[in-house]
């Protein structure tokens, strides 16, 4: 009888998960382009708005919407120093509203772990990242094959009006008046860039306000969301390979297609990079870490935070 060792049972079925996720990602964006969980891309009237995040500020100049990286797995953010993040950008900041309510890896906006057929193994996925076990890889991986359906030319239209329409329900949600022309600021925070790149085009037409991307050691392709927005601000660390998947797998992005959005961007002065030393993607030593420090003794959190400040300044 055939049988495999343990190491090519392993192997074997993580390409399982490859080809798996690989053949289902673009299965939510067509189910939702077709109709299946309804909704057009423009602002529900009927929705609250929540209260004005930064206090005793009469109104907002700006509002900021934050797409959380491959890690997240629901629409609140998880992670515990994206949320340390937030809270001292909002702490910071003036005159601003900060958005953090989207799963940008769901154009229905649903968590991994609730109203899906296999909940409950995102469920015993997740418990088994919190474990410190094999759980956050294939939580990135599902997410990642999520950010390649926003950079394919044919899912990605679809992929990105849905992201479109989770960004303005929560823009409104958080009192955004429509048409009235107030900047909007997307933090894309890993994948999170490419969803926020891809928005762009279909955010521009809705709202007729100025649209600034800041990609966060953002992985993003050659979007023509580049057309549309003011500029875009890529943060990346000296030590951060993930952000350079980006560089690498999508040819639109090499120099030698001077014709592209991206480098057609990049000529125009529209991109401008801000390179952070010695910092990596994530974990330890990534753009959140608190315990790291700066050789001016500033912590890498801390550091990342100030160069937000400094680009919302401009």
């Amino acid at each position: 009888m055939f049988s495999l060792d343990p190491l090519s049972t392993i192997l074997l079925v993580i390409l399982l998960w490859f080809l798996l996720s690989a053949i289902s990602a673009p299965f939510e964006a067509l189910g939702w382009w077709a109709g299946w969980y309804g909704g057009e891309v423009a602002p529900p009237a009927d929705l609250p708005a929540l209260p004005v995040r930064v206090p005793n500020q009469p109104a907002a100049s700006h509002y900021i919407v934050f797409l959380t990286g491959i890690s997240g797995v629901q629409h609140e953010i998880y992670l515990p120093r994206e949320r340390e993040f937030l809270k001292r950008l909002a702490d910071k900041v003036t005159g601003a509203v900060i958005v953090d309510d989207i799963f940008p890896y769901s154009v229905t906006n649903r968590a991994l772990t609730h109203q899906r057929i296999f909940a409950w193994f995102w469920r015993y996925t997740l418990r088994r990242k919190e474990q410190g076990g094999w759980g956050g890889f294939l939580i990135n991986i599902r997410n990642l094959f999520q950010v390649a359906v926003s950079a394919d030319f044919r899912y990605g239209p679809m992929y990105n009006q849905g992201s479109t329409e989770l960004i303005l329900k929560s823009l409104k949600r958080y009192g955004y008046p429509v048409g009235s022309g107030i900047p909007v600021v997307l933090i894309g925070y890993s994948g999170g860039g490419q969803i926020a790149l891809g928005s762009a085009t279909y955010l521009k037409r809705q709202l007729k306000a100025p649209i600034v991307v800041i990609g966060l050691g953002g992985v993003m392709c050659s979007d023509v969301g580049l057309e549309h927005i003011e500029h875009l601000y890529y943060i990346r660390g000296e030590r951060d390979s993930v952000q350079r998947i980006g560089a690498i797998f999508f040819p639109g992005r090499w120099s030698i297609f001077s014709g592209s959005y991206w480098n057609q961007a990049k000529a125009g002065g529209k991109i401008s990079y801000i390179n952070l030393a010695k910092m990596q993607h994530n974990g330890p030593g990534g753009y959140l870490d608190d315990d790291s420090r700066m050789e001016n003794g500033q912590t890498y959190l801390d550091t990342t935070v100030a160069t937000m400040l400094e680009i919302l300044r401009r």
